[in-house]
């Protein structure tokens, strides 16, 4: 639990990054019962680039929360404000939750978010956090030429495309998948899932020998909003090399950029 721990003493000695109301029906879906159903969750940002949803203590199912016992780790901690606690419905249970009692989050509740099911009005949430209230995901056709090189081998070139801007992120560039060299991706077994564009599927890249990881992505089913997307290839732009119209993409050193 040190993970959640140093979290809380984060937040209970620091404040969130901020913090607002929010009048989304918000529900949480645990063991099959719904533990809260509330109109008074929280948007909490622990730090600029999303938020979590916090719920208050006084809208929980009675008996759904208990309270732990102060582990040592937190005993020794000089930081109060927060405590651990257990969330117990039928015969499951997570402790991945946080109870706080600082005048900037005073009762209020964080579980994780993969912990239960989470809704928004009556769309389920999808994703490690609720969707950001002041982000935009804007797809935009495009004939601008993307290129994509890998050691020196070229992997995809495409002209009919769909840019994805996503707002405090870079672009992504979701490619034709009729102009991909398929025989040098290889399925993965991993997946993924985005609260604005849904679960994605990936490929792994074997060029030359060497092989990239979850080099390569798409949606299937994507959500309506990034709908134009279905079915395309989005090569990870800091594992491969990017060129658009010619000239190589700026590399960037964090992908939230």
């Amino acid at each position: 639990m040190a993970d959640l721990i140093k979290l809380g003493e984060k937040l209970a000695k620091e404040g969130p990054h901020k913090k607002e109301a929010t009048p989304r029906r918000v529900r949480g879906l645990f063991a099959g019962e719904w533990i809260f159903d509330t109109l008074k969750a929280v948007y909490v940002w622990e730090h600029p680039y999303y938020p979590y949803f916090y719920i208050s203590h006084s809208e929980f199912k009675k008996d759904v929360l208990k309270v732990l016992p102060e582990s040592q780790e937190h005993k020794d901690s000089n930081t109060k404000g927060f405590h651990l606690a257990r969330l117990e419905a039928g015969s499951q249970f997570t402790s991945r939750v946080l109870l706080f009692n600082t005048p900037s989050l005073d009762n209020l509740i964080r579980i994780e978010h993969s912990a239960i099911t989470w809704f928004s009005e009556d769309e389920h949430l999808l994703g490690p956090h609720p969707k950001d209230p002041y982000k935009r995901v804007e797809t935009l056709p495009s004939s601008r030429t993307i290129r994509i090189e890998f050691d020196g081998t070229v992997v995809a070139e495409s002209s009919q495309n769909v840019f994805l801007f996503e707002t405090m992120l870079r672009p992504r560039y979701y490619l034709n998948p009729g102009n991909v060299k398929w025989e040098l991706l290889e399925e993965s077994e991993t997946v993924s899932y985005c609260p604005y564009k849904g679960m994605a599927n990936y490929y792994n890249l074997k060029v030359n020998g060497k092989e990239t990881k979850d080099a390569v992505w798409y949606y299937k089913y994507p959500t309506a909003e990034s709908a134009p997307i279905a079915g395309r290839l989005c090569f990870y732009n800091e594992k491969v090399d990017v060129f658009i119209d010619g000239i190589p993409e700026e590399k960037y050193t964090d992908a939230r950029l």
